[in-house]
């Protein structure tokens, strides 16, 4: 048995910048533009290593092990998702499915501010609600990099409008791992999350914008963006508070979807924006695909077009239950407790009230990923398009060339998370954030932003950090309920700059080698988002304290 260590030089500034290493080399190296997104994954995952190994006294055994752990788990389930994302959408590119999407919401309007939120934010919300983990970034930057956005524009503002919804995505996993972890009733947590999220949810729209066109350009079609705001977070709301947490993006996210289409039937902008690259200073404008003449098409063809689309829908719904679930992994399921690291590990106070062993089990439900679910769907999308089986494997083998560097980036990324959420630097991080005193309910948010920045995924920050929020919150007689939902409100702001996220953009707009762009480009949003988000909980804590869910 090993103990975790939280201050291995008993000075609690030198701990806290040690724990830092490995993460802020990685941000410092994908910054740069000057190493490539998968080194840059792999030197940090080094790094990290050797912080656990050489300062937080880890044995270098289940260093190593933990490591292993975290890279299968990245490409099992998140990669898996990944590569079959961009298998399906390399299939309807290959059948003409995909121009024909493109032109359908192309003739909804011209205007690229209003492309914007129909696609990046309200069509993006309901692949988040479905499937979650880097979907609704690899199918909407996608869309905005076929209708003639610049690279840097598609997959930054993707990234940007997938914030709000990320706390319930994947059918509400990230409210089910936070319930898991803090021992509160799940329907408490997504009802407090969904007195937090409304908020972004109307600032957000106008926030793509701006970040796109700029304020005049933003100004210019407020009322749409307003339609856009309301329309998702009164149902998100209202949802989550008075239904369940499970479909809040589902339902949010189509009647966002219908408000916004309905009144852009009655309502364009005086002057139509057609500029496909950032207002101001884009780099990629010179890569930006030429704008193609939008083409009419039958109603037929729309539907067929949207076929693979309403397959994938249709399936990840079916996949995201846990009806389905149960029954899948009844037949196809496989956990391997990793000897010499599961339940061989302490988590110790004062991150926990008593010691606790840390488990590490890898649980390859193979049938019942999402992933797994994406590929069926692809499959069966194909066949209904005309491929044949060759023709089918042909495609998914020239798929795997082109993410390679892709999985391996996330696969990479998944060990850093996994090596230090098993060795404690990651607990280092959050009790330095918990030091905070009256002002934790800022940084205990900000904590959460810090989660799915290192980990990629608002479920794993929960799971991380949602304990010790509990703990923190109570012994500072602050409510753990709305403690433990920042955790999951903050987090979504970090999901733009979380290494995967950027990957998955980059690889969907094709826009390969530039993930120091995007990440520049995205940083300055995500944290003053964060920092938003932090206030609000402040007030929440301080101020108006009736918004908190008893």
């Amino acid at each position: 048995m090993w103990s975790q260590v939280y201050n291995p030089f008993n000075n609690s500034v030198l701990s806290t910048v040690a724990a830092a290493l490995p993460v802020v080399t990685l941000l410092v190296l994908i910054a740069s533009n000057k190493v490539k997104a998968h080194i840059a994954a792999v030197v940090a995952l080094i790094v990290a290593n050797c912080v656990a190994i050489f300062i937080f006294t880890m044995p270098a055994d289940m260093s190593l092990r933990a490591t292993v752990l975290g890279a299968v788990t990245g490409f099992f389930p998140i990669g898996w998702i990944v590569l079959n994302v961009i298998f399906l959408y390399r299939l309807t590119v290959e059948k003409g499915a995909f121009e024909t999407l493109q032109n359908t919401i192309g003739g909804v309007t011209q205007d690229r501010r209003l492309q914007l939120l129909l696609i990046a934010f309200s069509f993006g919300a309901f692949f988040e609600g479905a499937s979650g983990f880097g979907t609704p970034v690899a199918v909407t930057g996608a869309i905005l990099i076929g209708l003639g956005f610049s690279p840097l524009a598609a997959s930054g503002l993707s990234l940007i409008a997938n914030t709000a919804p990320v706390a319930y995505g994947a059918l509400g996993t990230p409210i089910a791992g936070l319930s898991s972890v803090t021992g509160i009733d799940p329907f408490l947590l997504g009802a407090m999350v969904g007195r937090q999220l409304p908020f972004f949810s109307l600032i957000v729209p106008f926030w793509v914008v701006w970040a796109f066109a700029g304020w005049k350009g933003m100004k210019d079609v407020w009322p749409a963006i307003l339609v856009t705001g309301v329309s998702f977070a009164v149902p998100q709301f209202l949802i989550s508070n008075y239904i369940n947490p499970w479909i809040v993006d589902i339902g949010a996210s189509l009647i966002s979807m219908a408000c916004l289409i309905g009144f852009l039937r009655v309502w364009q902008p005086k002057v139509i924006w057609t500029s496909p690259a950032l207002r101001g200073k884009d780099e990629s404008a010179a890569s930006a695909p030429p704008p193609k003449p939008l083409k009419k098409v039958s109603t037929a063809q729309v539907w067929l077009a949207l076929l693979p689309w309403i397959v994938v829908c249709v399936i990840l719904l079916l996949w995201g239950t846990n009806a389905v679930k149960n029954v899948l992994n009844a037949y196809a399921t496989w956990n391997y407790p990793v000897p010499g690291l599961h339940n061989m590990i302490n988590k110790v106070a004062p991150v926990v009230a008593t010691p606790t062993k840390e488990g590490a089990v890898f649980s390859f439900t193979w049938l019942s990923y999402t992933g797994s679910g994406m590929l069926i769907a692809a499959i069966i999308s194909g066949v209904l398009m005309g491929f044949s089986p060759a023709k089918l494997l042909g495609e998914y083998a020239k798929t795997i060339k082109v993410c390679a560097y892709s999985l391996i980036t996330i696969s990479a990324m998944l060990a850093i998370g996994t090596l230090t959420r098993l060795s404690g630097i990651d607990a280092t991080l959050g009790l330095a954030f918990a030091g905070a005193g009256v002002f934790y309910p800022f940084f205990g948010t900000l904590l959460g932003w810090l989660g799915v920045a290192l980990t990629g995924s608002d479920t794993a920050s929960n799971i991380l950090f949602g304990n010790l929020q509990k703990i923190t919150a109570t012994q500072l007689g602050i409510s753990p309920i709305l403690m433990s939902a920042a955790n999951s409100s903050g987090g979504v702001m970090g999901k733009m700059i979380d290494a995967q996220s950027i990957v998955v953009a980059s690889t969907a707009t094709n826009w390969f080698g530039h993930e120091g762009s995007i990440l520049r480009f995205v940083f300055f949003h995500s944290i003053t988002l964060a920092c938003l988000v932090g206030i609000l909980v402040m007030l929440q804590a301080y101020v108006f304290t009736g918004m908190i869910v008893h």
